[in-house]
């Protein structure tokens, strides 16, 4: 079916280097990643291309070898994009389109262009048009003109004024215009947050494509959209949620991914502040990826950067139904697949050991929900006594199907 789809896919070949701070197995990875978001973007990768250097070249990124040989392969296999895997410099993307002749981009644009698809509200397309104007900025060639039409070019030209001047000049206005929007929209979302009151709130954060909407609706009994691509969904989702008679909101924010572009930090502000202004944070992560511990420190790193590292946490290992290993022993003839691992040896791992509590599910099965939601009670509950200390009305946990869940807002 995919291969059937893929015809109309806009074929692409991926480029990466080795490096002294990037080995080539952590390369592979970040490969698969991104051939991933170029499939998620809407691109057929054709090949893949790797060179060991010290460090990426300054002009071309890749050496002038390499370059010449993707510049032969390109033309000669109809290829019309070519991605690479770090982001470029303004003045490498300048030389690449110059020597190539085709499209470049790099892993941020094509970041950035997904979350342009992905974008639904137009609080979302606010944030993402934002990013995209301060990513381009700095990358104007003459071949990035004619954006005087969204103001008209007459009596927009001053004496001497070059077009790409102009056009710097349209996108600093730009910028400037939809920081204001944000700011309105933030002071909004703010005002929003402060009225739902002393409620706790719980967000789920993890890297992109764990299966945070997933377990949203299940947990929610909610209709969140989920796909198998990254960043399925960029809109922040708050619902009430009602486990056995404890109420509390749950947040569905847009998935981490490593390499994050420093423009989306900063776009996404409110996005961003439902996770900084949460009381717990619920961690999903896909137990299923081979990468899932790399997954786990990028998730650390981007909460640190936000100064929501020492909130109280859950961390969930989700996709516990779709674990498989490589046996060692080439003697063994069992299956290597998730029937290989119960529960009981899931929680005897390094991951149930971890400093915050933690739980081992599959979100789309609802295998051991009863032990994960009675994990979030407990935890959503020691918040409700600190903050209600003398209140009268005392809760009990009971596991049916009862649970509650309401729309708050998206």
């Amino acid at each position: 079916m995919l291969e059937k789809k893929q015809h109309n896919y806009e074929k692409a070949v991926l480029v990466g280097v080795v490096t002294q701070n990037q080995d080539e197995d952590k390369l592979q990875e970040y490969m698969d990643e991104l051939e991933f978001l170029a499939y998620t973007a809407g691109a057929s990768v054709d090949r893949r291309f790797t060179q060991k250097l010290t460090q990426p070249d300054s002009k071309t990124f890749v050496g002038s070898g390499k370059a010449q040989e993707i510049k032969e392969y390109v033309k000669e296999n109809g290829i019309g994009t070519i991605i690479f895997d770090d982001e470029l410099s303004p003045s490498q993307l300048k030389n690449l389109e110059k020597e190539i002749e085709v499209k470049i981009l790099d892993r941020t644009n094509l970041i950035l262009d997904i979350f342009a698809q992905r974008a639904q509200t137009s609080y979302a397309r606010t944030q993402v048009e934002l990013a995209q104007y301060q990513y381009l900025l700095p990358r104007l060639s003459k071949m990035w003109s004619h954006l005087d039409k969204q103001k008209g070019g007459i009596g927009m030209r001053g004496p001497g004024e070059t077009e790409i001047e102009t056009d710097r000049r349209i996108i600093r206005d730009r910028i400037s215009l939809l920081k204001d929007k944000l700011k309105i929209i933030d002071k909004q979302m703010a005002t929003q947050r402060n009225n739902r009151g002393k409620v706790v709130r719980a967000a789920l954060v993890g890297y992109t494509n764990v299966g945070k909407s997933t377990l949203m609706n299940a947990i929610s009994k909610s209709d969140v959209f989920a796909e198998n691509k990254l960043f399925a969904t960029l809109d922040t989702t708050v619902r009430k949620v009602v486990i056995g008679n404890l109420p509390f909101l749950l947040t569905d924010t847009v998935g981490f991914i490593r390499k994050l572009p420093t423009q989306l930090v900063e776009s996404f502000k409110s996005t961003l502040d439902e996770v900084r202004e949460a009381d717990l944070l619920i961690h999903v992560v896909d137990i299923s990826h081979e990468s899932f511990e790399d997954h786990i420190e990028s998730v650390n790193h981007i909460l640190m950067e936000i100064n929501a590292h020492q909130k109280p946490m859950i961390m969930v290992f989700n996709k516990i139904d779709d674990f498989s290993y490589e046996k060692k022993d080439e003697d063994d003839l069992t299956p290597g697949s998730n029937k290989n691992v119960s529960l009981d040896e899931w929680k005897k791992t390094w991951m149930a050991k971890s400093k915050h509590p933690a739980v081992f599910i599959s979100a789309l099965t609802k295998e051991n929900f009863p032990e994960m939601k009675r994990l979030v009670y407990d935890e959503v509950m020691k918040i409700h006594i600190s903050r209600f200390p003398y209140n009268d009305f005392l809760f009990e946990y009971f596991d049916n199907d009862e649970d509650q869940a309401s729309e708050t807002e998206d």
